[in-house]
């Protein structure tokens, strides 16, 4: 397939990623349809970071980090870069360089399906990063592939221009295709959260507000009063077979 760099991609618009701010990880992926979450392997460096925004992704070859200087050039204020690796590949694919780099770009993250170095030195500088592991092994800078091109990070597909949110949780992504869609589910959701959350400070019981005692019931979970109840109903049981 031939490789290629798109320079300019379709973005939101500035309001809707701050009505997404609002929001959260997991509050999103729930609202989505419980989809669109990247893999658990996936974890924050720095933990309380959060940021939302437009996805510029940059697909690698394993140990090659080629194509995250090309995607430098072509990243915005307020984007998210997201590497994706063909191939498996622990290595340190970005480093405190790099990051200074996407730093003077104006670019708020980054997500890598690989490994990232300098990690003491990125911290300083106060820079969003979840990757998939942390190991000073060097790459090189020899293979090309692709920026801004429909690609794979985490087990979810990413086009340019979705949004990425990612915190202490992880990493959802949100298809251009269900924007608004997704952002009223989250919204919804969020207040219903709110009237759940008055029913506990109330004292109400979850297995009650949720309709719970009958999914026990049908799953045959009995309740004893205490363990002398449970014994004597064991026994008798054992003395009856």
């Amino acid at each position: 397939m031939k490789k290629y760099i798109i320079k300019n991609i379709k973005r939101p618009d500035n309001q809707l990623i701050e009505d997404y701010a609002k929001y959260d990880v997991s509050t999103v992926y729930e609202a989505q349809g419980k989809t669109g979450l990247m893999s658990y392997e996936l974890q924050t460096i720095s933990q309380g970071d959060f940021v939302v925004g437009p996805a510029v992704t940059a697909t690698c070859f394993a140990g090659d980090n080629l194509m995250i200087h090309a995607a430098i050039e072509v990243c915005r204020p307020g984007d998210i870069l997201v590497v994706s690796i063909i191939g498996e590949s622990n290595s340190g694919m970005i480093g405190e360089l790099i990051v200074s780099a996407l730093i003077k770009r104006g670019v708020k993250g980054l997500i890598i399906n690989a490994g990232i170095r300098d990690v003491a030195q990125i911290r300083r500088l106060g820079f969003p990063v979840w990757s998939r592991a942390i190991y000073s092994q060097g790459t090189t800078k020899n293979k090309g592939g692709w920026v801004n091109k429909e690609t794979s990070c985490g087990g979810c597909i990413v086009r340019p221009g979705d949004l990425i949110m990612a915190d202490d949780d992880g990493v959802v992504v949100i298809e251009k295709a269900n924007f608004e869609r997704t952002l009223e589910a989250s919204a919804k959701r969020v207040n219903k959260e709110i009237k759940t959350k008055e029913k506990i400070m109330n004292g109400e019981l979850s297995l009650d507000f949720y309709g719970l005692r009958e999914v026990l019931n049908s799953e045959n979970v009995v309740y004893f009063e205490d363990e002398e109840q449970l014994t004597n109903q064991l026994t008798k049981s054992s003395s009856n077979m």
